[in-house]
Formats: C-alpha cells, structure tokens, sequence
C-alpha cells in the first residue's frame, strides 16, 4: 500500500498528488528536496524519512521530478516499476502542455491523471503477484542422464594409458612436423579451423568438400606466407636518423645565439629567483583575526604562472583525461551510452585524487541521472557537459547546509552571560591539541578570552603540552595589552580522572571567571573501540557543547568515511538523551601536505553533510584558513 504519490516540477510547482495512507507528504518531500535534490546527492533513487521510503525518478528533459513514498517495513517489489510506468504515460499525455504552458498555467491548470495511475497501481501490483511456478528438475532433463552409463564407469590405469598414447602421438607428430616443415607444419587442424572432417576419421568426403577443403588449405597456407613477407619488409625498411629539422648554422656559427642560451638570469653571479609573497594568514593586510581563504594552487601552477613564454601542451583541450574523449554533438539529448565513457574515467579520476571509491561512484551516478535525456546545445561536447555538472555538484556539496559562523554565536553566547563551548573529538595523531591551539590564537585575535580544558586524561604529555601552548598564547597576548585581563588559560586536573567531570568544572570556572569561550579536547580514540566511544557520548550529552568538531586528516580517503560514519553512530547509540548530539563540523589538518589531492574533503562533507568549518595548513598559529569550496573544485579536477 503506498503512502502517496506526487509529481511536481524542478521549480517547485506540483502537477499532481495521489494520497493514499498519508495525509501529508509535504514533509518527506520536503526533506528529499533539501538533502538530496538540492545537495546533489542523487546517486541513489531511494531516500529513508523517519518511517518512510521514498523513491524519486528525474526527468531532466521536461524538469519534472516523480516520488513515490511507502512505509520502510514494506517490501513492494512492484514500486520501481509503477514510477517507470507513470513516468512514460504522463510525459506522453500532457508533452504538449509541459512544453508550451507557463509557470503561472501550470499552477493553475489541473492534470487529470487519477483514473491512469489507479489503472497502472493496479497492473503493477497484479503483476507482482503473478509468479511462474517453480518446478523441480527432474533426472531425465539433467545432462549426466544424457551420457550413457559406460561412459561414466572408470576403471585403474585407464587414463594413464590414454594420456600415455595421446603423448606418444603428439611427439610423434612434432617429429614429423621438424623433418617436413612444408607438409603438415603450418597446416591447421581440421577441428580448430573448422573444416570437414576427414576419411582418416571414419567418414568420407565428396568430390565438391575435398576441392573446398584443399582450396582453403592452399588459401591459409599462402595468406600466411604473405603476411611473413610483409613483416619482413618492414622490419628490413631502414629507420630513419637524426634530426627532421636540424639545426641551422651560418658561417660555423648560429644564425640566433639566443635560442642556444638556456640557462637562467643571473645578477652577479647568482640566479634570479622570484620569491613568493609573503602571506599573513591572520595578521595580514585584513582585519585583525579574519580569516583567509584556502590556496589549493600546486608548484606546478605557480611555475606555469612565473614563465608564460613557455608553450604549454594542453592549450585548448580540456586536459589529458577529458581531450581524448572530446567531440560534438548536435542538439541531442543525452544517453547513458553517451557518458558512459566519460563518467568512467571521471570515477577513476576522483579516486586517483583519493575520493572514497563508493563516494566517487555515488558521484558519478547522481551526474548521470541529473543530466539523463537533458538536450544538448549544438557545439556542446559530452565532456565538457558532464564535467561541469560534476564540478556544481562538487561546489554544492561543499557548501553547507547550514554555515557555522562561530563569532557570532559567541556573541550571542555573552549577551547571555553565558561560556561557548567546544568540544574537539577524533582518533589517535589527527592533530587535535595543535589545532586548539590555532583556534584558540584566532579567537584571541578576535577579542575572546578563552579557557582551555584538558580533558585527555590518558596520553602521557597531553597536559603539558597544552600548558606549553598556554604558555605562548599568552606571552603574544599578556594581561598587559588586556587591561590586566587574563586572556587564555588553562584547566586541568591531572591523569586517570574522568574527563565528562573535568569538562564540568571548567564550564562552572569559566561562567564564574568571565571566560567568553572553552575549547575541551579529548583524547584520541579508534572508532571501534566501544568503551572510549561510550565515555566520549557521556561527555557530549552530561555539558551538552554548543559546538561539536571532529578533526580528521586530509590524507586518509576510504577511511575519513568509516571513522565519521562510526563516530556519529557510537554518539547516538551511547548517549543517553531522547534527542542524541551528534557531529556538528569538521577540522580537516594537514591539508599542506596532499598537493592537489583533496579528495578527504568531499569525502567527509558527502558522508555526513557537515561543513569544513577550518582547515590546518601547517604547523604555526597562522596557519589556520576557511574552506574554498570552488579553489578545492578546481584542484580536485585539474588533470
């Protein structure tokens, strides 16, 4: 039984709407819309919502959108099939309608599709329910039955002596074959070559089949001697040496002595080298505190960009992946069979680029269904279609659903008279103290005193070395710049305590010593170790953060999607409130270490729907920037 059936456009006008045990469906399509239409996630035609299953078909030709929703306990085998029927009918009945209509006809104008659809429900499920019989195989139409019983009675030594016989035959054939190799060497066995048998089998040929089988004989012989002798030519055809365009010299000496010298400028003595600026990541020409913007471009383009004399040998072609697929189409609409190829070697191009290999064919799939039957424009080539869709798609995903803006929820945290809270998780050697101290150094930019607690009550040396970070942070902002006021400072209580306590007093100690922010880090856990994951829910839901951070690496791929999956999923298993606290935002480190290898990124905000709220770059305070969604894009798909 479904739940309803409805069918609106891309702009968000309904056409029409079947109601079955629902009352509504205005808010699981609303959700479908928001987390999978609009954040380009259509790689599955299925979406779960609450106790709902909703499945959709996309109709990028007329820009109609078909869903179809049931209750998840059902297995209705005849669902897909039913939207695949609708879908053909309705497009064929009202084709003229949708294409010649306006935005305000269509809202006023009814489709009168009830009668159809109650007559393809009721087809689709009569025809789930009829089933051909399932019949035992008997003996009789088995193959062993076929075979007689002598062929399948063995006796000792038998085979032996078969294989004895057929080797002795075979070494008596090579023998043959070596003393004259013009006779039966280079003839083909009858049974490969698929001529007749012969007299020496026990049958005769006629007159007419040993003319046809010598002639062919004669025709295999010589063709093969002809390709010998082709070969030969080739090979005895001398290759060509030297230069094609040689060199030319006037009078012993070069006609342009400049096209010889190589070598680099020098000034006295030394080469010219162009350094690069020197850029201030937070105490730069901006406001103090701000944060730039994430460079993902390589050496390799900033070399290209210091020598643009130098020819490059991609100029107008697409790249080295995508040029070799370039042609045109004229005014067609899109296939499978058309970006098959491309979609291909667009998934292997986002896994080299270290995609999560399930996440890039995700990917490619939701592509493909989004630009399924869309027309083409006349010089518009396959590639280039696919591989802009791909890059929106890559943009929209990075951009979040909801941006974290984390000023200004401190700001509303002090008119409250209350501490912000930040609570960083994530496994062993990802990077979690060192990027609490960069984001505590950007906070104190900003004019936020911050309180640090040591919550990692497990590793030898995590206390100290959020003391040593304590220690400098406040030698480059003492109380002395302040007004006496302490800006930074840290909590802590030793090893082998729990840390869901600790976390407790330095919210107490921070509301009572005016502290505007407290940055909690924990210790590094695996995500399947079930009783670090435990202690880390009750820490979340016993001081309930404002702000929940996992920090994970940018070099891990398939990984990132197994430790955010297990994290979220340990949060909500173990922790104790109706409503779980769950991942609220990524710190994705060692982002100077990948080149243009970006592909954790995607990876981490495709599995979870989070955003990169920062990004490490490197060991310093100022190394800390915002997510580049189109510099991230363009890196992850440079050849």
């Amino acid at each position: 039984m479904l739940d309803f059936f409805t069918i609106f456009s891309k702009g968000g006008l309904v056409l029409w709407c079947f109601q079955g045990v629902s009352d509504s469906c205005t808010g699981p399509v609303n959700a479908l819309i928001r987390s999978v239409l609009l954040q380009e996630r259509g790689g599955n035609n299925s979406f779960t919502h609450e106790a709902l299953t909703l499945k959709y078909k996309l109709d990028n030709q007329f820009e109609l959108v078909f869903v179809v929703g049931f209750q998840k306990i059902l297995t209705l085998t005849y669902v897909d099939k039913l939207i695949d029927d609708v879908h053909r009918l309705f497009r064929d009945k009202y084709r003229t309608e949708i294409q010649q209509q306006s935005a305000l006809s269509l809202l006023n104008g009814t489709f009168d599709f009830q009668n159809d659809f109650m007559r393809l429900l009721r087809e689709a499920e009569e025809s789930s329910k009829i089933r051909a019989p399932t019949t035992m195989k008997k003996f009789e139409d088995s193959e062993k039955a076929k075979k007689p019983a002598r062929s399948m009675i063995e006796t000792r030594g038998e085979k032996p002596k078969e294989k004895a016989k057929n080797s002795k035959k075979t070494k008596g054939a090579k023998k043959e074959g070596s003393d004259s190799p013009s006779a039966t060497s280079k003839a083909v066995p009858a049974e490969k070559s698929g001529l007749p048998v012969g007299p020496e089998d026990g049958v005769e040929l006629s007159k007419e089949e040993l003319i046809r089988r010598k002639r062919e004989e004669f025709i295999q012989k010589h063709g093969r001697g002809m390709d010998k002798s082709s070969k030969s030519q080739k090979s005895d055809a001398p290759k060509e040496k030297g230069k094609k365009v040689p060199r030319v010299w006037a009078l012993g000496g070069c006609a342009n002595k400049e096209v010889l010298d190589y070598s680099t400028p020098t000034t006295n003595g030394t080469p010219e080298v162009t350094l690069p600026e020197d850029i201030n990541l937070i105490r730069g020409t901006g406001p103090a505190g701000q944060l730039q913007d994430l460079d993902c471009s390589s050496s390799e383009d900033e070399g290209a960009a210091q020598s643009p004399t130098k020819p490059r040998a991609t100029k107008g072609t697409l790249g080295g992946m995508f040029g070799m697929l370039k042609g045109l189409v004229g005014s067609k609409s899109l296939s499978r069979e058309d970006m098959e190829s491309v979609l291909d070697k667009m998934r292997d191009h986002l896994i080299a680029k270290n995609v999560a290999a399930d996440i890039a064919v995700q990917l490619c799939e939701s592509v493909a269904n989004k630009l399924e039957g869309k027309v083409m424009g006349t010089f518009s080539t396959v590639t280039s279609t696919v591989k802009q869709a791909l890059q929106e798609s890559l943009v929209q995903i990075l951009q979040p659903q909801r941006r974290v803006d984390m000023l200004r929820d401190i700001m509303d945290a002090q008119r409250r008279q209350r501490p912000y809270v930040v609570t960083f998780c994530g496994v062993n050697g990802v990077g979690k103290s060192t990027n609490l101290a960069k984001i505590s150094f950007w906070l104190l930019e900003n004019g936020f005193s911050v309180l640090i607690a040591a919550c990692d009550t497990f590793r030898a040396g995590a206390v100290e070395q959020l003391r040593t970070h304590t220690r400098r942070l406040s030698a480059l902002h003492p109380p002395e710049n302040h007004g006496g006021r302490t800006m930074v400072q840290l909590f802590e209580k030793g090893y082998g305590k729990d840390a869901a306590g600790i976390a407790m007093e330095a919210i107490a100690f921070a509301r009572n010593q005016g502290f505007d922010v407290v940055l909690v880090d924990t210790a590094g856990r695996m995500q399947d170790n079930a009783p670090l994951m435990t202690a880390l829910a009750k820490l979340i839901t016993v001081n309930t953060p404002d702000l929940v951070l996992f920090v994970g690496e940018a070099l891990v791929g398939n990984e990132a999607v197994d430790q955010l999956v297990k994290f979220n999923r340990a949060l909500a298993d173990h922790s104790m409130a109706q409503i779980p606290r769950l991942i609220d935002g990524i710190v994705l480190t060692k982002f100077d270490t990948i080149d243009d290898k970006v592909g954790a990124a995607i990876s981490m905000t495709y599995i979870t729907s989070k955003p990169i709220v920062f990004v490490g770059t490197g060991q310093t305070y100022c190394d800390l920037r915002s997510l580049n969604a189109k510099a991230v894009v363009a890196a992850l798909m440079k050849a």
